[in-house]
Formats: C-alpha cells, structure tokens, sequence
C-alpha cells in the first residue's frame, strides 16, 4: 500500500492517476475531506497515524504556508511508528547549496536527513521550475495584464510536472532508484520571457510580462534565496534523470502548453 500526500496537488494528483491506471493500490491522503481520499493533517498526529495503518511506501509531498522542515517530519515520525519501509520525497532543485551565505531549501534538507537517519529506503526528487506556475496567471493573461517576472533574465530547466509524477511512481514501485537523489529537469533552458513567448504563440495571443521583484518583499527570507539564487543563473543546467529513468526524453514545455491550452482559455 502506497500512501500518497498532497493528493490533490501539482504533482500528486498526477500521481493518483498514473497509480489509477497501473492498477497499483494506493490510498490518497488530504488535508480536506475529499471523495475516495482520507482526511488527515501533518499538525494531527492520530490522522497520521490512522492515514499510515498498513502502508508500506508513502510519497511525502509537504506545502507549508511558510517553509518549514515540521510537517515532513510529522510524517516522518509516524511512518517510522507504523512500520512503514520506504519514503520518496518532493524536494526541490538546489536544496543544500549556499547563495549569499545563506542556505537553500534548507527546511527540505532537514527532511531529507531526518529520512535517512529514521533507516528508510528513500528517493529524494529535487525537480526544477514546473511548466504549470503560469496557470496561477491565467486572469492576467486573459486580461491582457503583465505577468510578474520573478526570474529575471535567467535560463531555468522548466519541467513537465507529469514527467516528475513519473519519475515519482518508478520509484515508489520498484527499488532500482533507492539511495538516490535525482535533480530532474525539462529538455531545454527557457527563460521566463522564453515561456511567456511559447505560450503566446500556442494560444494565439501577446501574453506580456513585467518586473515582478517587488513582491519579494512580502515572501519569506528562505523563499527569496532561493530566487535570489534563481536569478543568477543557479537553476541554468540540464539533467538526463528523466531520460534515464523513464526510457523516453523529458517534456517540453511548448508540449505542456498544447496540452492545457484549454486551460488558459475564456470562460464560456
């Protein structure tokens, strides 16, 4: 039995489906009551414990509203009193190194050492930019509005959150990828102007961009490094774990924009 956190995010409710499909069993955990999904909460130690009951491999994907290493933790410490075996963990690219004498992903870091010191079998995926952080823009792009540029003119490996989903299930499902980490990345380096060009195109429409660094006051300290970082190129580098892992090359985000043109469409 796999249990799969953060079911209905990004890259779990991908998950969910591709485990739907092999017919591999699953039990989907969230935070609020969702059909076919158990209710449980990384603050809620019994939830954990009646979420974790008869699991074996639990996919640990943790989004605190501010980062914090706590909630993977929590999970950590439950897993462990239910017996289960192995953990594949949602990290994030760059997680460990220093910029600006400040550490990044540091609250990812302490999961990761907490997992391997707690005796699981564990994978730790650091992924890149996804291709879907322009979804949250789509009211402005409809509107014609600019959307902030938080990346500045740097290159960044944009990745297909489905082929993270992917590389997720082949390790949740088999031992081939336990003990490693793996930086998983899209096929090329895009700028966000790049991004913002491809959608355009895909959709038929100017889709503009503007400086948004004035946001970067209202984020955490360990956000901003971690842009900071960002922006000088630190995310500017490909990887083949993709390829390797599933056999076939990584998405490309124009791919990803073909494929959910609909979402950026009117409301009828």
């Amino acid at each position: 039995m796999i249990l799969i956190t953060g079911a209905t995010g990004t890259i779990g409710s991908h998950v969910v489906r591709l485990l739907s499909e092999q017919g591999v069993p699953f039990r989907a955990m969230s935070r609020r009551a969702q059909p076919g999904h158990v209710r449980a909460d990384f603050e809620d130690p019994a939830s954990l414990e009646r979420a974790l009951a008869g699991v074996d491999t639990v996919f640990l994907v943790t989004v605190p509203p501010r980062p914090t290493a706590d909630h993977d933790l929590a999970l950590v410490r439950a897993a462990r009193a239910a017996g289960v075996r192995k953990i594949v963990k949602l990290s994030a690219i760059g997680s460990g190194g220093i910029f600006g004498g400040q550490s990044i992903g540091a609250w990812h870091v302490a999961a990761e050492e907490a997992i391997e010191a707690a005796g699981f079998a564990w994978t730790m995926l650091r992924p890149g930019s996804f291709a879907s952080n322009l979804l949250p823009h789509r009211a402005l792009i409809l509107a014609g509005e600019p959307v902030p540029n938080l990346a500045g003119d740097a290159r960044q490996a944009v990745i297909d959150p489905r082929d993270v989903a992917a590389v997720a299930v082949a390790a949740l499902t088999g031992d081939a990828h336990d003990g490693q980490r793996y930086d998983l990345s899209g096929p090329e380096l895009l700028t966000f102007a790049d991004q913002a060009s491809i959608l355009g195109r895909v959709l038929g429409r100017t889709v503009r961009i503007a400086d948004g660094t004035d946001i970067l006051s209202q984020l955490p300290a360990e956000v901003v490094t971690g842009i900071d970082w960002a922006r000088a190129g630190g995310t500017a580098y490909l990887t083949d774990h993709v390829r390797q892992i599933l056999g076939r090359p990584a998405g490309t985000f124009e791919q990803w924009v073909r494929d959910h043109r609909t979402a950026f469409a009117e409301t009828p």
